[in-house]
């Protein structure tokens, strides 16, 4: 693992990392911030998985998270949205997206993408690993979130992975990518046309055959501008009343899909992982 940059902030240490991943077959970079803590401390893990377009860089400068976060002592970890590189399959028309900066967190099984299209096994295996051979992580007390195609990535970690995470949220997140253009397009670029090897990656369909977490926090922009279309909060309504799960849905008027309305509502997904990651009590 080489160090890239890294950085003092609110008496924590902000870095920005580049290993070989084995996943994507490819160099990835991710960034970490590991806030003020006592030597020896075993500390909270906050992942965040970035949306279409994004690297880790995105949430890294823009999220407005390190104050709180060093407030907290959570540790906050955001990896980037797909493999790059000169080698690495791209949309064949250059979309935004498909492809580079898309990966929609599947492991690819359709050719040309399945040699470097891996970010699930890189988000919830490799990179987990790596982290908590080089960080001063608890692993048992982790939480998950993102943002539009993030919180899809996010969503559908958390509701497969319960016993893991202790919370899960979303800015904007695309929770149902079987019915909406963006995720058709990615689904069956990545995995193909048969719509039932979809399921696993989608979180309405995953509440529907049975996926379950104690509760979501999801916020939305009411002026975003794929709201109607992409995104869909209120299908993630109905799945989880129909089944019990417990949904926060915020609907902001006025915000759009930006980091702008992002770093708005940050801190209240900050504090809200850290009640249920056990260890703040104000």
């Amino acid at each position: 693992m080489e160090q890239v940059s890294v950085n003092r902030a609110f008496g924590g240490e902000q870095g920005v990392y580049r290993h070989a991943s084995t996943a994507t077959g490819t160099d990835m970079v991710f960034s970490v911030f590991v806030p003020p803590h006592e030597p020896g401390a075993k500390l909270p893990v906050l992942w965040y998985l970035s949306g279409l377009t994004c690297t880790h860089a995105n949430v890294t400068e823009k999220g407005e998270f390190r104050r709180l976060c060093a407030e907290l002592g959570l540790i906050f970890v955001a990896p980037d949205t797909s493999p790059r590189g000169p080698d690495v399959p791209d949309d064949a028309e250059g979309a935004y997206d498909f492809g580079l900066g898309a990966g929609f967190y599947v492991d690819a099984d359709q050719p040309p993408f399945d040699k470097n299209y891996r970010m699930w096994s890189y988000v919830t295996e490799e990179l987990p690993a790596l982290i908590a051979s080089h960080f001063p992580v608890d692993h048992t007390r982790q939480s998950i979130m993102g943002h539009s195609m993030g919180g899809h990535g996010a969503l559908t970690v958390a509701l497969r992975h319960p016993e893991r995470f202790k919370s899960v949220s979303a800015f904007a997140p695309i929770v149902a990518p079987s019915q909406v253009p963006w995720g058709e397009k990615a689904l069956s670029g990545y995995l193909g046309s048969d719509r039932a090897a979809w399921r696993k990656h989608d979180a309405v369909a995953l509440i529907q055959d049975g996926a379950r977490v104690p509760a979501m926090l999801v916020d939305q922009g009411a002026a975003d501008p794929f709201l109607e279309k992409e995104l869909r909060p209120e299908l993630l309504r109905e799945a989880c009343d129909a089944v019990g799960i417990d949904l926060t849905l915020n609907l902001r008027e006025g915000y759009d899909h930006s980091y702008y309305f992002i770093s708005t509502f940050m801190d209240d997904h900050l504090r809200w992982h850290a009640e249920r990651l056990n260890f703040l009590h104000s």
